[in-house]
């Protein structure tokens, strides 16, 4: 996967990579457990899980995965492929929203 992005993940990952998110930094296809998820901020325990249309047919699984890392005191902010593409300044803004709520 992180050979292979998304169209979407690499554009949020272009605002995300080098600290440019309120100086923070992001690590993207990152283990947790038994999960790899999108992004990650070790420092504010923020996840970020960008979901394209598969995501509408698993969302009991990702239910489960959400509640998991939930547990373990980490926030989770899902946003479409289309979010991002047509808007990542929308897309951002919810990210950094989450950061400082």
């Amino acid at each position: 996967m992180r050979r292979e992005p998304t169209l979407a993940e690499e554009k949020l990952w272009q605002n995300l990579r080098s600290k440019q998110l309120l100086g923070l930094k992001f690590r993207r296809q990152h283990a947790i457990d038994r999960f790899i998820v999108d992004f990650y901020c070790r420092e504010a325990g923020l996840v970020v899980e960008v979901d394209g249309e598969i995501h509408d047919y698993t969302q009991e699984e990702d239910a489960i995965r959400q509640e998991f890392l939930e547990s373990l005191g980490l926030l989770v902010v899902r946003l479409r492929n289309e979010d991002i593409l047509n808007a990542i300044d929308g897309a951002l803004a919810k990210i950094v929203a989450m950061l400082q709520s």
